[in-house]
């Protein structure tokens, strides 16, 4: 057989076999192990909240959080008058960190009320640069979801309107960006009333699914029972979900500004959010000062308590496709190539770039170099998992054409990894993690700093 037909047989088959991958189950937080698989946190709040977040011994015995009939209760002290710090309340920080995930929250309940805010988010290490993203987050009465992503420095989403169904409010992820508040980052909300606090209980809860990968970051919701059967399921595939709530993709390195990120749930009170846009009906039926309504009003608190039906983590599976949903995204256009073919063994926990696994020694029998007269189109999804004969494919542009490189790893190691990406400075830039930013703090002493004046610019979209 010819070499092109065999290599182009080959890596059809390759593709098909990617199109067809999906994700499995990495990580079921069930209630049987549940806050086994979290931290609790009692340092003072960051966002300068009337809270006291208390330790897990504490919060069993005074009855904040439990487990009944598979559900995960997690609540507040809705019985006595606050001091000290403020209102009994639980920080929960998972004990494992993840790079690309698939995390769907089934929730039949969520926080709500004036002087609450609750979150559900992630967050890396070395704040801002780890990187944040708020799935679940708001404050009082508030009707609409927030979904934020916060970074370091050159991180910004704008896709095209048509790519999500919810409102786009900021596009600089960056927390210390010109001409948005500080740390206020690139943000959406949902437009339904059921995504957020009573609305959201009163219509049987729902749920939420963040999907990370190398190309975007997505948030899906769904209200109580409208859930596509695979979202909760084993082996979800989201790009059978139609369009996403907010997706954040654009002029962003996702794998420099993403990394290594834990599951969180929190439940503060006032604060630098809550207390600065506390007001309206709030501060009307409730007085001036929200502090002082938290502290002397437990049962106006029986109702801030998340009840978690599943938590699940998924990640993709040894031969599946990280970014399976890619193709029905925005995506970049494509790049004409040539192919070349050169052996390798490269270790299948690192991104493979074509600095690394290209050779310029003499091929081998076992190798060749096509120079097709026209450039087939290359996408760009994320790093993949394949199982193929051992062969580096390297695209590379026709001598006429100046375009980005790209680079296809097979290997017939159980865990090896594809990449494709469009230049080997981008594959070199995703692994320059900087640490912290000097005079920054980690996300446990600051997570939220919002100036007032980004509450009263979307408040027209949050009350």
């Amino acid at each position: 057989m010819h070499f092109t037909t065999l290599l182009r047989l080959l890596v059809s088959a390759s593709l098909a076999h990617l199109s067809i991958a999906g994700y499995v189950l990495e990580d079921d937080y069930s209630a049987a192990n549940f806050f086994s698989m979290f931290n609790f946190q009692t340092e003072t709040d960051p966002t300068g909240g009337y809270v006291n977040y208390i330790d897990q011994p504490t919060a069993q015995s005074d009855g904040l959080i439990n487990t009944n009939n598979g559900l995960v209760y997690i609540g507040v002290d809705s019985t006595n008058i606050a001091s000290g710090r403020g209102r009994n309340s639980v920080r929960l920080e998972s004990k494992k960190t993840y790079n690309h995930a698939l995390v769907v929250l089934d929730l039949a309940h969520m926080p709500a009320g004036c002087g609450t805010w609750p979150a559900f988010w992630t967050f890396g290490p070395g704040w801002p640069n780890g990187g944040e993203i708020d799935i679940i987050e708001g404050v009082n009465d508030q009707t609409s979801n927030s979904m934020t992503l916060h970074t370091g420095d050159g991180c910004s989403a704008n896709s095209p309107a048509s790519a999500f169904t919810g409102r786009q409010n900021t596009y600089n992820c960056y927390v210390g960006a010109a001409n948005q508040s500080a740390n206020e980052g690139c943000g959406f909300s949902t437009t339904a009333s059921n995504s957020y606090g009573t609305g959201f209980n009163s219509n049987g809860g729902g749920v939420y699914a963040m999907e990370w990968t190398s190309n975007y970051i997505q948030i899906f919701f769904w209200p109580g029972g409208s859930a596509p059967s695979d979202a909760l399921g084993d082996t979800p595939n989201p790009s059978g979900w139609g369009r996403p709530a907010a997706i954040f993709q654009g002029d962003c390195d996702i794998d420099q500004h993403f990394m290594n990120q834990q599951i969180t749930f929190d439940m503060t009170f006032c604060g630098s959010w809550a207390g600065a846009a506390w007001g309206g009906n709030c501060a009307a039926q409730n007085g001036n000062s929200c502090n002082a309504f938290v502290q002397n009003t437990p049962s106006a608190f029986k109702e801030t308590y998340w009840s978690v039906n599943s938590l699940r983590v998924y990640q993709n599976s040894p031969n599946s496709n990280a970014a399976s949903s890619a193709a029905s995204k925005p995506q970049p256009a494509a790049i004409p190539a040539a192919v070349s073919v050169a052996s390798s063994a490269a270790p299948a926990s690192q991104r493979t770039s074509t600095t690394s696994t290209t050779t310029s020694t003499p091929i081998a029998s076992s190798t060749a170099v096509i120079s097709p007269p026209s450039a087939p189109a290359i996408a760009h999804p994320a790093p993949v998992t394949v199982t193929a004969p051992a062969v580096v494919i390297t695209v590379a542009a026709p001598s006429t054409t100046l375009v980005p490189k790209a680079s296809l790893v097979y290997s017939s190691q159980p865990a090896q990894t594809l990449n494709v990406l469009p230049s080997d400075a981008e594959v070199l830039q995703s692994d320059e993690f900087g640490a912290g930013s000097p005079g920054i703090p980690d996300p446990w002493r600051r997570k939220h700093r919002r100036h007032l004046a980004q509450h009263v610019r979307s408040a027209h979209a949050h009350f």
